[in-house]
């Protein structure tokens, strides 16, 4: 069972560049690997670090200015390949929420397996969250997923957000799909002897 979601209030890390897909999130090279474990350390590695292996200190993750298990990007985060690794990477690293106006459909649902909530906003919404977090890297924001809002709690504003209700009863249970069926098993088992 993993944590349960119900509301996060983080600090966030700004990504704003469009069209983010897979490879850009975790390289190919470092998909060898089949346990979920050790991903984070390679998130983003080709913007992280220079071939050296060196941090290279003007990327976000490397910045400690800005923190948080909220990441905020750009549209369409998440094209590309149907790699699950890009969600294990986001997960292992510690995010778990991840913010764009746009998300590709199978990255989208890759993450919610994976217990990180993707929030799709409107980009004018996504914007201004870019803006809050350059004048102020402290700026928290607030998602509540029972409600399923997010607030930017520097300026008040809210919008809703879309989940599917069975994703949502999994986040809100720390359950995986797997999980979730045991916990079903009574109900199971009591229908399969009323067929007999």
């Amino acid at each position: 069972m993993k944590e349960k979601f119900n509301i996060i209030t983080s600090t966030c890390i700004p990504l704003p560049m469009e069209n983010v897909d897979t490879d850009q999130i975790i390289p190919a090279r470092f998909l060898k690997a089949t346990s979920r474990e050790g991903f984070g350390d390679n998130l983003f590695r080709d913007w992280r670090y220079d071939k050296d292996g060196k941090p290279i200190e003007t990327f976000v993750l490397n910045d400690p200015t800005y923190s948080g298990c909220i990441l905020v990007a750009g549209k369409n985060f998440g094209s590309g390949s149907s790699r699950e690794h890009a969600a294990w990477a986001i997960a292992d690293y510690g995010f778990r929420v991840v913010v764009s106006s746009f998300f590709a459909d199978i990255h989208k649902n890759n993450e919610l397996n994976n217990f990180v909530l993707p929030v799709v906003v409107s980009e004018g919404f996504l914007a201004e969250l870019f803006n809050t977090i350059g004048v102020n890297p402290k700026a928290e924001v607030i998602v509540n997923l029972p409600e399923q809002t997010i607030t930017n709690r520097e300026t008040g504003h809210s919008e809703t957000f879309d989940i599917n209700p069975y994703k949502k009863h999994c986040l809100m249970n720390g359950l995986d799909d797997i999980e979730f069926l045991l916990s079903k098993k009574n109900d199971i088992e009591a229908y399969e002897a009323g067929r007999k």
